[in-house]
């Protein structure tokens, strides 16, 4: 049982070693921290704390540095969350609040968040396979080409340009235009994929050429916002804590890249009372990622869907900060998508 003066050094302990990323020995906590005790009652404190895996020692006759273990546990009884300032708040509402469509103000947030946290952040579009098809239109560039547009009910805009092999007049155009919404609109996206795949059935044969082109580019639309996906941002700043990883840190930055492997971690992260996510180092083993530690909070999408945002970085992080920050942006993001 950790006494609570013993939490209390393994809370100065955190954060010594994530603000110097030295060893912190316990002439260091009593000449920096108001304890009231001797060295030597710190030294039996700490000892206490190695006994139980909280700390260890990087080196011989070193200082001490914190375990995964011992991150977990400052974690669960942090209550020193820092407040973001008014000038952080301000530049979150006035940056997410210049969004133009759901693109831009994940990108704006994914960009936003890395800066704030100076770690890989990463926000997850909401729940697109649930998505239904809103609206398609098309537009003439020209003749022969077209540009697509698909628009579903999360808010999510895709958009492709279609070489046709024959030219589309207005009255052409505007009866494509009213057959396919008339198909789709209000499909999810699987049953609105299945539909299109038949739509050349409804034109003459000698269209059927222009239709088929022009079904396949919809399909693959829908197909792309049917899959699950993040953006992320930030990764530049794991090559700047690099000496934080014991070996190399491209297998880091491989499993960043293969999406598939974020969005389990993030699917299986438990959240607490507050809404927030945090796994740290061998906790993460699972996925490849046993040096990094990653926090993430849950936002809400357009119509209510349900999606998460986060950041990963290595385990000597500053927690406070981050969950604050992590907390924030995941509250004004979903004001920001609640209001459109």
């Amino acid at each position: 049982m950790v006494s609570e003066r013993s939490l209390e050094v393994l809370r100065v302990i955190v954060h010594d070693y994530v603000e110097s990323r030295e060893p912190v020995g316990s002439k260091s906590i009593v000449d920096r921290h108001s304890f009231g005790v001797s060295a030597a009652t710190i030294r039996n404190d700490m000892a206490l704390l190695e006994e139980e895996e909280l700390i260890t020692a990087p080196h011989t006759s070193s200082g001490r540095i914190p375990t995964d273990k011992g991150y977990r546990l400052f974690v669960d009884h942090l209550s020193d969350l820092k407040p973001l300032s008014g000038a952080q708040r301000q530049a979150i509402e006035t940056f997410l609040g210049s969004s133009v469509d759901l693109d831009d103000v994940l990108a704006r947030t994914v960009r936003l968040l890395a800066q704030l946290t100076q770690q890989v952040a990463m926000v997850q579009y909401p729940s697109l396979s649930q998505a239904k098809v809103r609206h398609i239109e098309l537009v003439a560039l020209t003749p022969k080409r077209m540009l697509t547009v698909v628009i579903t009910d999360t808010g999510h805009v895709e958009q492709r340009i279609v070489e046709m092999p024959a030219e589309v007049d207005d009255e052409f155009l505007a009866e494509i235009r009213t057959k396919v919404n008339a198909q789709v609109a209000g499909l999810g996206l699987d049953a609105a994929a299945l539909r299109l795949a038949e739509f050349g059935e409804q034109f003459a044969p000698e269209r059927r050429a222009s239709i088929s082109v022009l079904g396949t580019t919809l399909i693959e639309q829908v197909t792309a916002n049917r899959q699950e996906k993040l953006i992320i941002a930030g990764a530049a700043n794991l090559v700047r804590t690099e000496g934080d990883f014991a070996g190399s840190i491209l297998p880091v930055l491989e499993a960043v890249e293969e999406q598939v492997v974020l969005l389990r971690l993030f699917s299986e992260m438990q959240a607490d009372q507050h809404g927030m996510s945090v796994s740290i180092g061998r906790e993460n083993a699972p996925f490849g990622l046993a040096e990094t530690s990653v926090l993430a909070s849950g936002y809400s999408g357009v119509g209510g869907a349900v999606a998460r945002l986060g950041v990963l970085g290595p385990t000597r992080m500053d927690y406070s900060t981050n969950i604050q920050a992590v907390r924030a942006v995941a509250r004004y993001l979903s004001k920001s998508l609640g209001e459109n």
